[in-house]
């Protein structure tokens, strides 16, 4: 670390230097209420500041997470709030940040490292991978009819629909995300704060012309089966006919009776000229539901980032979808111990543990750790990745080995941006 710009943690008394240079390099101000809320999960503990004398001029924190990996759960540390000032960048700030938010991810024994990338050109250097991709969606007035088929139930009992205030209904809206979360890899657990913060709505923060946070429950006589976050706005076109935006913050649910339930109200609104529904998983069911997929223009974007800063750990958290038995040459050329060969020993589902341990043996696979990172949640296509000269086959039939038993039934989604 350069002795000139040197780390130390944050203290609640630098919060408004903090959030000037977060403001600073992201163009934008800081409401009053804003900065109140987000202080709601800022852990100061884990909030990093580089200083050039006096003066604030680097920052990066840490949110403690528990991720859904395949098959279970692993600590994470979620990284944020990663800024330079505009007067100090390519002066090794962030590499020195970066390296030191890695550090503290692993004296806390958190395996994995996750973030959502401002621009996605910047963080492959330091070693992530793309780990999730989302969708946008936009389906306007008239084209959100679904298919005629019958809808399985999923569970006894007809689906009714209720509006709820959010905070009220908070318990309701756990109950459907935990039931979610244990299946579905890429997504971070939730604790109290996070859930405030998430259904806190103050009014100076509402988008100009916006509604405030609504919510929808689909539930029936035994509980919650799924709920939607949204928000609305009214418009007209110059024929006076109506031209509503509905935004969904987010959408789930525990089965397809829930899911129809939810969308086909919402794409159903009276005054409601689109609905946008923005950071959807790539397995979304409702394109599979609509009557014609197309109509819901979906373009698809970079999700979730993540970077393995103990390999072996986190190659063990995990499940695997086959077994497999094969060394993998890992370059790592930004934390070194985990560059190198190492055997995987991976028993399929519900077949005892799986061991990763460093070997002398010949490598079966050379793999980037940006590549091994992009395929750790079951996303990533191995084959593609070699194609671009991220992976390179040294024995055959390897590849094809080692990308069944990372692959997974459900394509990873975090739906949650921090």
């Amino acid at each position: 670390m350069s002795q000139t710009y040197p780390i130390r943690p944050v203290s609640p008394a630098d919060y408004e230097a903090l959030i000037e240079v977060d403001a600073h390099a992201f163009l934008e101000p800081w409401h009053a209420q804003m900065q109140l809320r987000e202080r709601t999960i800022v852990e100061f503990d884990r909030t990093f500041a580089a200083r050039d004398g006096d003066q604030m001029v680097g920052i990066g924190g840490i949110h403690s997470f528990r991720l859904a990996v395949p098959g279970g759960t692993a600590p994470a540390a979620g990284i944020t709030r990663i800024a330079v000032l505009p007067s100090h960048r390519r002066r090794g700030i962030l590499t020195a940040m970066m390296s030191h938010l890695f550090s503290d991810a692993s004296r806390r024994s958190e395996p994995l490292a996750i973030l959502f990338a401002s621009e996605s050109g910047i963080y492959g250097r330091f070693g992530f991978g793309l780990a999730s991709m989302d969708l946008d969606l936009r389906i306007r007035r008239g084209e959100g009819r679904l298919s005629s088929g019958p809808v399985p139930a999923g569970r006894p009992g007809p689906v009714r629909l209720r509006p709820a205030e959010p905070l009220a209904a908070r318990a309701e809206l756990g109950h459907v995300f935990e039931t979610v979360f244990a299946r579905q890899p890429g997504m971070v657990a939730r604790d109290e704060r996070w859930w405030t913060y998430l259904l806190t709505d103050p009014a100076a923060l509402r988008p100009a012309g916006s509604s405030p946070l609504r919510c929808l429950l689909a539930a029936d006589e035994h509980g919650p089966r799924g709920y939607v976050l949204y928000r609305t706005k009214s418009g007209w076109d110059s024929d006076h006919l109506a031209e509503g935006r509905l935004e969904v913050r987010e959408l789930y649910a525990i089965d397809p009776a829930a899911t129809a339930a939810l969308w086909s109200d919402l794409l159903s609104r009276d005054l409601v000229g689109e609905v946008h529904g923005r950071m959807r998983p790539v397995d979304e069911p409702l394109l599979a539901m609509l009557a014609d997929p197309r109509r819901a223009r979906p373009a698809l974007i970079d999700g979730l980032w993540l970077r393995l800063v103990d390999l072996p750990a986190a190659m063990t958290a995990r499940t695997y979808s086959a077994a497999a038995d094969l060394v993998i040459d890992v370059t790592d050329p930004v934390l070194p111990g985990n560059d190198g060969r190492w055997r995987l020993r991976a028993a399929g589902p519900g077949s005892g543990g799986t061991a990763c341990e460093r070997t002398g043996e010949p490598a079966h696979v050379q793999i980037s750790v940006q590549a091994l990172a992009a395929g750790y949640l079951g996303r990533a296509c191995l084959s593609q990745l070699a194609g671009a000269g991220q992976v390179a086959e040294l024995t055959p039939g390897a590849l094809a080995m080692l990308g069944t038993a990372l692959a997974w039934d459900r394509p990873p989604y975090s739906g949650m941006m921090f």
